[in-house]
């Protein structure tokens, strides 16, 4: 018979597995979300601007999925710190129009709860639906 030492981290394991199972591999970007910042206009998902003080991503097309993850949360986790962070979906980074199919565009506020420079421009991150 097992210990429940052994069972609680057999238990352990599993769960932790699980979690990194659905975690998809992507690159991080920065985005502004406010009005007049460089790229664009307001966000797809609601036609408001936002502040990039708020926890913000726009996903590439595929993950965007027509709009489906709109308003929605993701978590966002650095390859680099191991920090991860809840971010809301607000837009669409559109890969018919110059982005990569694998990109989590995020605000200031995510780099700076991840312990990131946005400076770097692009990051690996690993990102799940919350």
């Amino acid at each position: 018979m097992a210990s429940p030492k052994l069972a609680a981290l057999a238990v352990l394991l599993v769960l932790l597995l699980r979690a990194s199972a659905d975690e998809t591999p992507a690159v991080m970007t920065v985005n502004g979300f406010q009005r007049g910042e460089s790229g664009g206009g307001p966000s797809e998902c609601d036609g408001r601007y936002h502040d990039d003080r708020l926890m913000l991503a726009a996903l590439s097309t595929g993950w965007y999925a027509g709009g489906s993850r709109c308003l929605r949360m993701i978590r966002v986790t650095s390859t680099q710190t191991g920090r991860s962070v809840l971010a809301q979906v607000v837009d669409e980074c559109d890969s018919r129009r110059g982005c990569r199919d694998n990109i989590v565009d995020t605000s200031t506020a995510v780099w700076a709860a991840l312990g990131l420079n946005t400076n770097v421009g692009e990051v690996p991150v690993t990102w799940s639906d919350a």
